[in-house]
């Protein structure tokens, strides 16, 4: 099973309202495991970028200059995520944006349905959590993941957390690391740890009772069989 675990960064909130992507990460994985595949790309937005976005990723104008636009891209993008499960939080966000990206190219490319399926992973963390916050922040507390060196959001960073997010929700592999490493079981709690018994160690002694706390046992017996059938 492939899966693309994917965000994204826009100039603002509303596409309707012109606004673009200006950045697109993704991590691949198959069989829940991370294969270290990534497509990460930078994208001129040929617009201003709001104030309040800009305070989000830290992404400026200056920075876009010379980067490429998304229709100069869109092909290699398409390629990478075909035949994906694209894993995204908040999905409707992104997938709208990059619908409307799509839309507004010259060569017909159809909209993100064409190319995958989609999990929402907010969805999910709704049913699982209900009533709790379910922000990337608040799933990576939950689940004991860490995100202090994430100052600010990117779309790159942002996917590898969200993986690691994911796979401890759904119960399976946790382990970022690539190869044949062992994973722990993201399902349970705690680690389960088994003391090793040291081979020195004397035996326990076994106290045997005596004939009469024998007898007096089977007294309580007789009584408590006598009652059971009065």
């Amino acid at each position: 099973m492939r899966q693309i675990v994917l965000d994204t960064e826009t100039t603002g909130l509303e596409p309707s309202e012109g606004h673009k992507i200006i950045e697109i990460g993704c991590v691949e994985l198959v069989d829940r495991k991370l294969t270290g595949n990534h497509y990460h790309q930078y994208l001129k937005p040929n617009r201003e970028i709001d104030e309040g976005a800009i305070e989000v990723h830290g992404i400026t104008n200056e920075f876009l200059a010379d980067k490429p636009l998304f229709e100069d891209v869109a092909d290699d993008f398409l390629a990478f995520v075909d035949g994906a499960e694209l894993v995204i939080h908040n999905a409707p966000f992104d997938i709208g944006f990059l619908d409307h990206e799509l839309s507004l190219l010259e060569a017909r490319k159809g909209s993100m349905s064409d190319y995958c399926t989609v999990l929402d992973t907010l969805t999910l963390a709704r049913q699982m959590h209900p009533g709790q916050r379910n922000s990337l922040d608040a799933l990576c507390n939950r689940y004991d993941i860490r995100n202090d060196h994430r100052e600010l959001h990117g779309a790159l960073l942002d996917s590898e957390i969200l993986a690691d997010v994911y796979l401890r929700m759904t119960g399976g592999q946790t382990n970022l690391t690539l190869g044949n490493q062992a994973s722990a079981s993201a399902g349970q709690a705690g680690e389960i740890k088994v003391r090793k018994i040291s081979s020195e160690r004397k035996p326990l002694r076994i106290i045997k009772a005596n004939e009469e706390e024998l007898e007096a046992h089977q007294k309580k017996l007789d009584s408590l069989t006598e009652a059971i059938w009065e």
